[in-house]
């Protein structure tokens, strides 16, 4: 059994889908019973998806069990017969979450870790976190994989409510190329690495295979969409007034210092992917395909 954390989420989702295509036995943790099913984002419509049956399946095939990272103590249930964890990073208490996952039997964590942790300046909070749930899994006693992808293709959907209104897009670093990973891609080499051997205390470096500026994205985006779409890069200035109120303030800096400072490089494009899985990774303009619908 493999124990699946944000499963709700876009890359534990897609680990969901991942597993069950490969016939192995899934649990999704939620916290609560109500949460939606595996992969399916919270406010999003049911059947808004084109392959809803797909969907169905997948959510007929996976168990769903309640409990909190945050308290250990909630999950003897969610751990009962789980030898392999997909864990997210940054919890309350990573040494004792793990603690408990090992004298449940658990054999071996694929960690979604960061780059962050390679940057140049890890004093941020971002890095920080990341580092610190790395260093507990290393100390666990587990098996253990990390994945560190660049940004994620999906990161495009915070666009979604200025397209609600417009055909304008603002965003910050809009002279910083990235080469961002499609989750898809990230939960592929997540299943090889939690089913196969060969991948115990190694570091998957993630991207996906071409460099672009947000502009090029959002030209992409257009074209999926048969819409004149048109990208305005913020001034720092101005990037920082627009994460006031909605992003802690020691995000705000680290995202600054990985961006504006460039401590942190997410233009290198690694081989990982292909490697890994066998075939190259998905384009920009195959993730926008995949997800037009949810931009209409």
């Amino acid at each position: 059994m493999i124990l699946v954390t944000g499963a709700t989420g876009n890359v534990g989702g897609e680990v969901v889908r991942a597993l069950v295509r490969a016939g192995q036995p899934v649990r999704a943790l939620v916290r609560r019973p109500a949460d939606p099913p595996p992969g399916q984002e919270a406010g999003q419509e049911a059947g808004q998806e084109v392959e809803q049956a797909v969907e169905q399946a997948v959510e007929q095939a996976v168990e769903q069990a309640v409990g909190d990272l945050n308290r250990p103590e909630s999950l003897a249930a969610a751990l009962d017969g789980v030898r392999g964890v997909f864990l997210l990073p940054g919890y309350r208490d990573m040494p004792g979450l793990l603690t408990r996952m090992r004298r449940a039997g658990v054999e071996r964590v694929v960690l979604l870790s960061s780059l962050a942790v390679a940057a140049t300046d890890t004093r941020n909070a971002i890095s920080e976190f990341m580092i610190d749930s790395e260093s507990a899994v290393r100390a666990s006693g587990l098996a253990w994989t990390f994945l560190r992808p660049n940004a994620f293709m999906s990161n495009a959907l915070r666009w979604l409510p200025q397209l609600r209104e417009g055909d304008v897009v603002r965003d910050a670093f809009g002279d910083v190329p990235i080469a961002p990973v499609d989750p898809y891609d990230i939960a592929a080499v997540a299943v090889r690495a939690l089913l196969d051997p060969g991948h115990e205390e190694r570091v998957h470096e993630l991207s996906g295979p071409e460099r672009l500026l947000p502009a090029q994205r959002l030209a992409i985006l257009a074209e999926v969409l048969g819409r004149d779409l048109r990208f305005h890069a913020l001034t720092d200035e101005e990037a920082r007034a627009d994460m006031a109120g909605r992003v802690p303030e020691e995000y705000i800096h680290a995202f600054f210092s990985f961006y504006g400072d460039g401590t942190l490089d997410e233009s290198r494009i690694y081989p990982t992917v292909e490697k890994v899985t066998g075939r190259p990774p998905r384009t920009f303009r195959q993730w926008a395909e995949a997800h037009a619908d949810d931009f209409r």
